[in-house]
C-alpha cells in the first residue's frame, strides 16, 4: 500500500494556523491557558513516574548485583 511522503510530515506554517484557530474555536481564550496548564502537569507527572520506575529497575539491579557478589 502507497502512503505520500505528505501524511507522514509536520503540518506546515498554514496547517498550523488552521490548528491554532480551531483549538481557539474550540475551548475559547480563557480556557486555553487552564488547558495547557493540565496537559504540562500531566507531563509532569509522567515524566515523574518514569524515573520512578527507572530508579526501582536501577535499584534493583544493583541490589542484585550486591547479592550475587557475595
Amino acid at each position: 500500500m502507497f502512503i505520500p511522503k505528505l501524511l507522514l510530515g509536520m503540518p506546515g506554517g498554514s496547517e498550523w494556523i488552521i490548528i491554532i484557530l480551531a483549538v481557539l474555536i474550540l475551548f475559547g481564550g480563557r480556557k486555553i491557558p487552564e488547558f495547557m496548564r493540565g496537559i504540562g502537569k500531566g507531563i509532569r507527572e509522567f515524566n515523574d513516574a518514569k524515573n520512578n520506575v527507572k530508579k526501582e529497575i536501577e535499584d534493583g539491579m544493583n541490589e542484585k548485583d550486591k547479592n550475587s557478589s557475595n
